[in-house]
């Protein structure tokens, strides 16, 4: 759980000391948004969009494999974050490139459904994040906080329907665990990662090297 932040003296000393020596929580940021859910609740009801956004979520069924770290849902969209103890403790989904393949298939899925209007499609963003505290300022949630926080959601902006954007740093991972299980891949997902593009974010003082997978 996260450690909470309060201390109602503006200039105190030991907040200070605390904020400093708190620890760092390395793993994988997520946020996965439903594409045009706001536009779909002017033009129907709720038993038409409120349909959809069920089975969309219950379609990402990788979410089932991570309840515990749903950090927050804004609105249709919502943000994971998967420290890298738990990610490795898993049997399957137990390192960036599995991940990769399962939202890979989850998007592919809802896109080439067979049945027409059933679902929100889905544009993801991923990042491989160092810098992160799991901290929270509203005691009994937990949160967490950091420029790599802020590097995942910035990196939302470059995606649309049916895309992942994976930071370089989450790719570089990627090709890592590919070298460790050379026999037990998929190709396809491979295929699909674009050259490098490299972007100017608000906030962000250098630039930033993402890839586009498009399904």
């Amino acid at each position: 759980m996260a450690r909470f932040i309060h201390d109602k003296n503006p200039v105190s000393t030991s907040l200070s000391e605390t904020l400093k020596s708190l620890e760092k929580t390395p793993g994988i940021c997520m946020f996965i948004d439903l594409v045009g859910s706001t536009a779909e609740k002017y033009e129907s009801g709720i038993e038409v969009w409120g349909r959809k956004l069920n089975n969309t979520f219950n379609f990402i069924s990788f979410l089932n494999d991570f309840p515990n770290h749903i950090v927050k849902g804004i609105g249709d969209e919502i943000m994971l974050f998967i420290p890298l103890d738990a990610l490795k403790g898993k049997e399957t989904l137990n390192s960036c490139f599995a991940l990769l393949e399962e939202v890979y298939a989850t998007i592919d899925n809802i896109k080439n459904f067979p049945l027409p209007d059933l679902f929100m499609h889905c544009k993801v963003a991923m990042h491989y994040c160092t810098e992160v505290y799991n901290i929270t300022f509203l005691e009994h949630y937990n949160d967490y906080f950091g420029i790599d926080i802020d590097m995942t959601a910035r990196l939302t902006r470059k995606a649309i329907s049916d895309r992942i954007v994976i930071s370089e740093v989450f790719y570089q991972q990627v090709l890592k665990d590919i070298q460790q299980k050379q026999s037990d891949f998929t190709p396809e997902v491979i295929a699909k990662i674009s050259d490098k593009y490299i972007e100017d974010f608000k906030g962000v003082p250098y630039p930033v090297e993402l890839r586009l997978i498009d399904v």
